[in-house]
């Protein structure tokens, strides 16, 4: 009977290497996503503080991408989500997703069913929520069109959606040197005034490190809307940030703020504040006369131009639902392919919405921007494209 012997001697040392030997267990806890992690981290001690480190170095960005329509009750980006959650490597501090409008909240033209429509896209925002960490920090969008690339890789071949089912949940982790905040500022009926204190709350005001901010404009439509966007854009059209967004369908999650109930019919802006000085991003707007191949590759050569590095990097591509196919006629996905020509491992994620917010500027570590002669950048715009890309830092 030795060789039972054996088996439990080398037993008894894999015990004793897994309890005391830090570097091991780093490793081995180094394969598990996130999830499973974190229940390793409840073991002992000495794996809590391995777990600890391993999620500490994880710092690349994730997403979840979903393409395919699925059954009726509930939408395909609350199914990825559930399914790929498990095999994340990162644990999700922030989260910006976009759901297509005409699934997400279930399409009636019907008067009476409105209501059950905005139960409908409450239910799923809350089902997509409940999915992630109680801490985390959520921006949710429903616009009308998903600019998404598939998981897997980088690399893969973004997609413009214009019909049908699609989202996607891009997940930020903590990463150091970076900070990322959501806001939310939605028009006062009673004061005609912005009170610009607000902005100082957003960290959007005497922030030095401010370098990206993404904004989005809701019911858009309503009167005053706009001069009420143009008051939050003005101040922040300073040559040292990049700004860029469009005008959603609706916002349906913003859990820093669960609590605020909003009147339905407010206009107002949501958004997401990059800071740190590691951050790098450029911007390129492609106005009306874009209109075929050879255009939308010159706009690409102008961002490739302004040399922000690759990797650790995302893009984001805002356009007017009257462009895609319609406006390239024949060409369907020519912005994503042209930008997947000049940018061949950066992932792409945006939406087709009613309104752009953009312009062509670039914001490095020492502010090489374009020659502006100090008049304000023109932000709002319509039939365009806006193309961005956000650096950051290199990762470990």
């Amino acid at each position: 009977g030795r060789g039972g012997g054996g088996a439990m001697e080398s037993a008894a040392k894999g015990g004793y290497v897994l309890a005391n030997l830090a570097e091991v267990v780093e490793r081995v806890l180094g394969f598990l996503p996130t999830k499973a992690l974190l229940r390793a981290a409840c073991v002992c001690r000495l794996w809590r503080e391995c777990a600890r480190r391993t999620l500490r170095t994880r710092q690349r960005i994730a997403w979840v991408s979903a393409l395919e329509p699925g059954p009726a009750e509930n939408h395909a980006l609350v199914r990825a989500l559930a399914r790929e959650l498990e095999k994340v490597h990162v644990l999700p501090q922030t989260v910006l997703y976009i759901a297509d409008a005409e699934t997400f909240s279930g399409h009636e033209e019907c008067h009476e069913q409105k209501k059950a429509r905005k139960r409908n896209s409450k239910e799923t925002a809350l089902a997509l929520e409940k999915l992630l960490p109680k801490r985390c920090q959520v921006l949710g969008l429903v616009t009308p069109g998903i600019v998404v690339t598939p998981m897997g890789s980088s690399s893969n071949q973004p997609q413009e959606i214009e019909e049908g089912e699609a989202g996607f949940a891009l997940l930020f982790p903590k990463i150091d040197g970076v900070k990322i905040h959501t806001f939310h500022f939605s028009k006062d009926v009673k004061n005609r005034v912005f009170d610009e204190s607000k902005f100082a709350e957003a960290g959007l005001k005497n922030n030095p490190d401010l370098r990206v901010v993404l904004l989005f404009g809701y019911n858009s439509w309503k009167t005053g809307a706009t001069r009420f966007l143009h008051q939050i854009v003005n101040p922040l059209n300073e040559k040292s940030i990049i700004l860029a967004g469009g005008q959603v369908e609706s916002f349906t999650s913003l859990t820093s703020e669960n609590n605020h109930a909003q009147p339905g019919d407010a206009c107002g802006v949501v958004g997401l504040a990059f800071s740190g000085p590691q951050i790098q991003s450029a911007t390129v707007l492609l106005d009306q006369d874009v209109a075929d191949e050879r255009t939308a590759e010159a706009a690409m050569q102008r961002l490739k131009a302004a040399n922000i590095p690759e990797h650790n990097t995302i893009g984001f591509m805002f356009a007017c639902v009257g462009r895609g196919y319609r406006h390239y006629k024949t060409k369907r996905n020519m912005e994503a392919d042209a930008f997947r020509k000049f940018f061949p491992n950066v992932p792409l994620f945006g939406f087709f919405g009613h309104g752009e917010i953009g312009c062509d500027r670039i914001v490095t570590g020492n502010f090489v921007l374009r020659e502006c002669n100090d008049i304000k950048d023109d932000l709002l715009h319509g039939y365009t494209t806006v193309m961005t890309l956000i650096h950051f830092g290199s990762t470990r």
